[in-house]
């Protein structure tokens, strides 16, 4: 069960006094994804760079219930250890925590010809269709039953089979998947309409290395020519850094920073991000692995922003972008394209002042510059959650943030790290 905390944050109402440096962690949705692929493995797995957050955990032990065993060698390092045997169900409670952990359906399938899952949980941001996945299984051969609240996928006798796939929408996760199911089928797999996030890459990029026969990466076309031998690890992966959590330190930068840099990054993943706050009036020092905020920015005007699939504007930064347009000046638009009912937590944000009008399920306007006030707040999810600890930042007043583990589910640290750049802010028991 989660430990019930909250954020109490002293907000700078408005203000422009932050400095110092913040280093970005490792990416949550690359490491997740590496983390899942140990059934294609024959030996050990050795990762550097592994952000320490409530995801992370939930997938070791997700994973751990399949007979594979994880060892912390220290802060973020982990040895992932594949026995012979690998189990083939998922656990259900933990499996409904968490949205990620579709991604270990293809690994298993693949390695031991059945896979046992729950329809997966994790944010509530909206639907999460699973039929793009049975029907990509069922393309490799695989035959699909639903069994009560779990489904049950068994591969033909001699293992999955290449085939020839079109994803719907170019979806992470489901290319991610199918992609490592593929590794081990028999014969020639192609994947069209894929998707090109650089965690996706990175991912096929320690297949490769691994022994698996992958090209197209970064392509809306990925061919994988499959083989039933195990993969074997030579390299120790390192988890490149969260453009999320860059971008979400960028965004905080930009409405309270009156020096800060941000380290451990790459900028060239956060164009979309950066385009928009230069296009708003924000000033940004951009190198190669850093991010620089500092001296007197001058006003911001409006803008509008559509989330899109990479290299688009994510829809994992929509949430924290809001904050920031309620200190432009003007009418700004927001367009969801990826999940309907994102927008709900723009309904605390006019508790806090904010004036926002939610238009539909995937489009709001909001109306700027606002000065915010502090209000009592639930986080919904995670990165509503973390735009709620950036409005309590700018606000006037004391913000309460109730439900951090959900912050705490891809931001490792976050308060303490805070701390450090000038941020009053205290996580406390929530009784």
């Amino acid at each position: 069960m989660d430990k019930k905390e909250k954020f109490i944050i002293t907000g700078l109402a408005g203000q422009r006094k932050l400095t110092g440096k913040l280093r970005v962690k490792g990416a949550k949705n690359a490491v997740l994804k590496v983390l899942s692929s140990a059934p294609l493995f024959l030996n050990d797995i050795k990762l550097n760079n592994v952000p320490e957050i409530g995801d992370v955990d939930c997938l070791e032990k997700i994973i751990s219930r399949c007979g594979i065993e994880f060892i912390r060698n220290k802060r973020g390092q982990r040895t992932v250890k594949v026995g012979k045997r690998v189990g083939s169900e998922i656990d259900v409670d933990l499996a409904q925590k968490m949205r990620a952990s579709i991604v270990l359906t293809g690994p298993l399938l693949a390695r031991t010809g059945r896979v046992v899952f729950p329809f997966p949980g994790g944010c509530v941001i909206g639907k999460r269709p699973i039929d793009f996945f049975l029907d990509g299984f069922s393309r490799l051969g695989a035959k699909i039953k639903k069994r009560g609240e779990v489904f049950d996928l068994i591969a033909p006798p001699n293992g999955l089979r290449g085939a020839s796939l079109f994803l719907k929408y170019p979806s992470v996760t489901n290319t991610e998947t199918l992609m490592m199911a593929a590794v081990l089928a028999d014969g020639q797999t192609i994947i069209k309409n894929c998707a090109l996030e650089p965690e996706t890459i990175s991912l096929g990029e320690f297949l490769i290395d691994s022994g698996a026969r992958i090209s197209g990466l970064g392509t809306a076309t990925i061919v994988i020519n499959g083989s039933k031998k195990l993969l074997r690890s030579k390299k120790i992966y390192q988890t490149p850094p969260d453009r999320i959590e860059a971008g979400s330190f960028l965004i905080l930068a930009a409405l309270v920073g009156k020096d800060i840099k941000i380290e451990s990054c790459r900028s060239e993943e956060l164009t979309a991000l950066l385009e928009i706050l230069q296009e708003a009036g924000l000033k940004i020092d951009i190198e190669k692995n850093s991010l620089r905020v500092s001296g007197q920015q001058s006003k911001f005007k409006a803008i509008n922003i559509k989330t899109h699939e990479y290299p688009g504007f994510p829809t994992d930064l929509q949430a924290p972008l809001a904050v920031f347009l309620t200190q432009c000046h003007g009418q700004s638009m927001i367009f969801e394209t990826i999940f309907e009912n994102r927008l709900g937590y723009l309904e605390t944000l006019h508790r806090m002042e904010a004036e926002v009008k939610i238009l539909d399920a995937h489009r709001a306007m909001i109306f700027g510059p606002n000065k915010l006030k502090a209000q009592e707040v639930e986080s919904p999810d995670l990165r509503a959650g973390l735009a709620y600890v950036l409005a309590g930042i700018i606000a006037k007043g004391k913000t309460i943030v109730h439900n951090v583990h959900y912050i705490d589910r891809g931001y490792e640290d976050i308060d303490n790290r805070l701390k450090e750049i000038g941020v009053k802010i205290e996580r406390i028991e929530d009784l």
